[in-house]
């Protein structure tokens, strides 16, 4: 069973920065693509960012140059860094993780992450 555990939200103002965390319980050394969704009030859930085992990262365009993930193979960890945040980067941020190979998706319950002054 592959769990996914998400740390580092909060409550925030604006422009300030965030970091968030997602620890797995198994290796993600060859995990392929770990990458962070967030869901806003009222909205879709959407991909923020992506990162594959070989390096290469994908953001969402609205978010590249503010947000940066890495992955700590040997931590087993994926963090999200967050710069200049707005109110409207308000949401629940989710870790995800994904080999294709695998028809399953993988998700953690969340955290919080509130920009308001």
């Amino acid at each position: 069973q592959v769990r996914l555990v998400e740390s580092g939200g909060g409550t925030v103002q604006p422009g300030e920065s965030l970091i968030l965390s997602c620890t797995a319980s198994i290796s993600i050394f060859n995990v392929e693509v770990m990458a962070w969704y967030r869901q806003g009030p009222g909205n879709r859930r959407e991909l923020v960012a992506a990162m594959t085992n070989e390096g290469s990262r994908d953001y969402a365009d609205p978010l590249m140059g503010r947000f940066t993930i890495f992955r700590d193979n040997a931590r087993r960890t994926v963090y999200l860094r967050m710069n200049s945040l707005k109110p409207e980067d308000t949401a629940v941020y989710y870790c995800n993780l994904k080999n294709y190979s695998d028809p399953r998706d993988y998700w953690g319950q969340g955290t919080l992450v509130t920009v308001s002054s």
